[in-house]
């Protein structure tokens, strides 16, 4: 007797962790197979509907009607396309044959007049723009809880780096403030990238429009009548004015600039969230029940940054992928971009999409420890008013070169004690016993204030983040989208 084959189980064929795990449901969605070829057919509907509006009497009312009626993808559909594609090994004339398998008053005109990269291309714009629709308000979210996490903390003096060594202080919100300014310039540009595309529209073969000219009767303004309806119905603002049979991929590389330099601030952000953590200064969320490390108990790891770190790494390897591909186009277009570009420009989304969602996670609830970070600062304080001493003795006659010398001195003395011996920093000991510094000995006490080492930190934190303040006017369009929005769930 024949045993019955199990149904396959989605646990027996890979699938991506970005749909698994990492991104929103909303993007996952967008990029759907059922979302793209939906779209395919509206781009078709819209064609027919325009081709009709401009005198082409054989595209009937009924046609259209049952096109409109079927622009969801069903299951049903979807097998028509794929037995129809193993047989013609042409993707969109396979949904061709099924669109017109449930619209057959249409079956004749559907793709009338139109190459494959009417449906493919267009398609690809609108889904782009689509997608940067979604990361918008999420991206403006991040920048406002950075904003709101740099006014609580602008006035927390902590040590500043630079060569990852310990330099003169700023405060806990001027690095927040910092981290939100590079966003807000990942905000701008993927807004000029969104608002600068345009539509490819219906213009033939190799871009010259010659099918659509033969089909009005080489009335020339007819054809530039479509495309105006085209971009009237799908909301943009005109097409390219030169097009291939694509429209050229050096706009996939503007978007993916814009995109993927997202990748880069989001790796640099929680780089440091991630020093911070190891230095016991703050910490990302840590949930009551969440296991640091299988083996050492103790643990608390910044897994979530780690996270953003490992797709950022990934996100940032589209940009040069994208570039090879439009590099790769010989004259008016080759087919090695299809393969790629199927990968590539989804992933891209979904990537950005999981870390602007981490980041969310991890910056709405980022814990500060101001004890520590003010311990920290007191061990490295006596380095740090050195040069206010340099420059006090310098008001009284004292040689600077001279002072500056002294300094270096007891400096190193008093690093070699922190160094070698693992003792505690006492160049403020050092200083009060050397003769050279009696001028100022009564002014030592009272220089041992963090607050009088950072600056104009607290004016440029409120200035940036503050009400009315730069990056509050940046998130303001997408004030209300993002307020009303859930907190998006992640998976560990």
């Amino acid at each position: 007797m024949a045993t019955q084959q199990a149904k396959p189980s989605v646990y027996d064929t890979y699938q991506t962790s970005l749909t698994t795990r990492y991104c929103s449901v909303e993007m996952s969605r967008l990029f759907s197979q059922r979302s793209r070829h939906s779209q395919w057919r509206k781009l078709w509907l819209l064609l027919a509907e325009s081709e009709r509006e401009l005198g082409i009497e054989t595209i009937t009312e009924e046609a259209l009607e049952q096109m409109r009626n079927n622009l969801t993808v069903t299951d049903d559909s979807f097998e028509v396309a794929r037995v129809e594609e193993k047989v013609r090994r042409h993707d969109v004339m396979a949904h061709v044959h099924a669109f017109g398998a449930v619209a057959p008053a249409a079956a004749g005109i559907i793709h009338y007049g139109a190459t494959s990269c009417y449906v493919t291309d267009n398609a690809e714009l609108i889904l782009m723009r689509e997608a940067m629709d979604l990361l918008l308000p999420k991206l403006a979210k991040v920048i406002s809880n950075l904003s709101k996490l740099a006014m609580e903390w602008k006035s927390e003096p902590t040590l500043a780096y630079t060569h990852l060594q310990p330099a003169q202080l700023i405060t806990v919100g001027k690095r927040a403030a910092q981290w939100a300014q590079d966003l807000v310039m990942d905000l701008e540009g993927i807004e000029h990238a969104r608002n600068g595309l345009l539509l490819r529209g219906a213009q033939g073969t190799t871009g010259t429009q010659a099918s659509f000219l033969e089909i009005f009767n080489g009335d020339g303004d007819k054809c530039d009548q479509l495309n105006e309806l085209l971009c009237k119905k799908t909301s943009f603002p005109a097409c390219y004015d030169v097009s291939t049979q694509t429209y050229t991929r050096k706009v996939d590389l503007l978007v993916a600039n814009a995109i993927c330099g997202l990748g880069a601030t989001a790796q640099k952000i929680t780089g440091d969230i991630r020093h911070l953590a190891s230095w016991k200064e703050a910490e990302e969320p840590f949930e009551s029940g969440q296991i640091g490390s299988s083996a050492m108990a103790y643990k608390r790891n910044p897994m979530r940054s780690e996270r953003v770190g490992a797709l950022a790494r990934e996100l940032l390897s589209r940009q040069a992928t994208t570039a090879n591909t439009f590099a790769a186009q010989w004259m008016e277009r080759s087919l090695d971009d299809s393969a790629v570009r199927r990968i590539d420009l989804p992933e891209m989304f979904l990537l950005a999409d999981a870390i602007v969602g981490s980041l969310d996670n991890i910056t709405n609830g980022m814990v500060i420890y101001p004890k520590r970070i003010a311990a920290r600062v007191q061990e490295e304080l006596p380095f740090m008013i050195t040069e206010s001493i340099i420059m006090k003795l310098c008001a009284q006659g004292v040689s600077r070169q001279d002072a500056h010398e002294e300094i270096r001195v007891l400096s190193h003395q008093a690093g070699r004690e922190v160094k070698h011996e693992g003792r505690q920093n006492d160049l403020v000991e050092r200083i009060k016993k050397t003769e050279f510094f009696r001028p100022i000995w009564g002014e030592i006490d009272d220089m041992l204030r963090p607050e009088l080492y950072t600056g104009r930190s607290v004016q440029i934190v409120e200035r940036y983040c503050g009400p009315g303040g730069v990056a509050d006017k940046k998130i303001q369009p997408y004030r209300a989208v993002f307020e009303k929005a859930k907190t998006t769930e992640l998976h560990v």
